[in-house]
């Protein structure tokens, strides 16, 4: 029996992709980027008219934008980002139990998209330490310079000088950060400011007026009205110097 041995060679067809297929796909990309943009660009109008509404009702000032205010600090969410631009910023002072402080209310702007809602009280004094409080889940920037204090409630303190935050870190300090709530990634000290950030899908009006509630709650903890803030005040100054100085916007508001 002879065998024949024959060369069998398979071949596999070609399979193209049309040309007109190559079109819809890039078609349909557009008009996903496109509706994509129009989304982003009503919400962002929407939110924009409820910022300014709210503003006016509670007679404070409103801004477009201003490139100059996130440089006021570097600290909590600040630290997370490059450049960024205060958008939607409203100025103005509220009443807490101790008194009228100053207030700041804005979203941050990086790279063309709002990342963070930042919401800031300000004190009379200087904290004697930066002191940042984060969610257990939320990253902390590794080259911030500072050093992990320990557990503060369900968060986790960062300081810049452990010996003079830690007197700061009473259990009242720890229940009036355990009230601000978990939708607030951060809360921190610095300068003489009492920050929070949160996402800005939360922020809304009503949510904006408990979070400073609670802010100031904080604010009168660290810097009680019934001692002296200045140990070299000016003799000349009185305490409606002081209250008239809480009470102006910023510069760039104006």
């Amino acid at each position: 029996m002879i065998f024949e041995i024959r060369d069998v060679r398979t071949t596999l067809p070609r399979v193209g992709i049309p040309a007109w297929l190559w079109f819809l796909v890039a078609v349909v990309a557009i008009v996903a980027g496109v509706a994509l943009l129009i989304s982003d660009r009503s919400q962002r109008t929407s939110n924009n008219r409820e910022r300014r509404r709210w503003a006016a009702l509670r007679g404070w000032q409103f801004a477009e934008a201003d490139r100059v205010l996130p440089t006021r600090w570097e600290r909590g969410v600040l630290a997370q980002y490059g450049a960024t631009t205060a958008v939607d910023v409203v100025a103005g002072s509220t009443f807490t139990a101790d008194g009228r402080r100053q207030v700041y209310v804005l979203d941050l702007e990086a790279g063309g998209k709002n990342v963070a809602v930042l919401v800031g009280i300000r004190c009379r004094r200087t904290a004697p330490a930066t002191i940042e409080l984060w969610l257990p889940d939320v990253p902390v920037p590794q080259d911030s310079g500072l050093d992990l204090l320990g557990p503060v409630g369900s968060r986790y303190a960062f300081v810049t000088e452990v010996a003079a935050a830690r007197p700061l870190v009473t259990e009242d300090l720890v229940d009036a950060t355990e009230e601000i709530g978990q939708d607030v990634t951060v809360v921190w000290l610095e300068n003489d400011w009492v920050l929070a950030a949160m996402h800005p899908a939360d922020a809304d009006p009503a949510r904006l007026e408990r979070l400073l509630r609670d802010l100031g709650d904080l604010a009168d903890l660290v810097d009680p009205f019934d001692s002296d803030p200045n140990t070299t005040k000016d003799p000349n100054s009185t305490e409606d110097d002081a209250e008239e100085q809480v009470e102006e916007p910023s510069e760039h508001l104006q």
